[in-house]
């Protein structure tokens, strides 16, 4: 279906000559279902398959700087880990997800924001919104 068209489409689009930096920054960060946690380390959650498969082209035909241009890497001094729960605060894995629930994304760089009192944050790139 869908999934064999875009196949299709982004096959055709190499053999004549697209970059692939082009896909990568056209299709990378799209958001909609299907989407979630994957078992490539490299890539632990995607937005959607578009995203996961410009993501994965990035990861192995685009070189690290690169990737960092299309918003595919953490900025250097980024985050790359979310950070520890407080000990004894009770605040896990799903808290950092309680936070999100009703968050949404980033207007410059697509990321799901976080909570941050009245506003919402991108831990991504930093911007916040709903702040004033």
């Amino acid at each position: 279906g869908l999934m064999d068209s875009l196949a299709t489409a982004l096959s055709i689009s190499l053999q004549y000559g697209v970059p692939v930096k082009t896909l990568v920054e056209k299709l990378s960060h799209t958001r909609f279902e299907p989407s979630g946690f994957t078992k490539n380390p490299q890539i632990p959650i995607a937005k959607s398959i578009p995203d996961y498969v410009a993501r994965w082209l990035a990861s192995k035909f685009l070189s690290l700087e690169e990737q960092r241009e299309v918003g595919v890497l953490p900025l250097e001094g980024g985050e790359t880990s979310p950070p520890a729960a407080a000990e004894g605060s009770g605040a896990g894995p799903g808290a950092a997800f309680q936070n999100q629930q009703d968050a949404p994304p980033c207007d410059t760089c697509g990321q799901i924001m976080v909570r941050a009192g009245n506003c919402y944050k991108c831990l991504n790139c930093g911007a916040t919104s709903g702040c004033g």
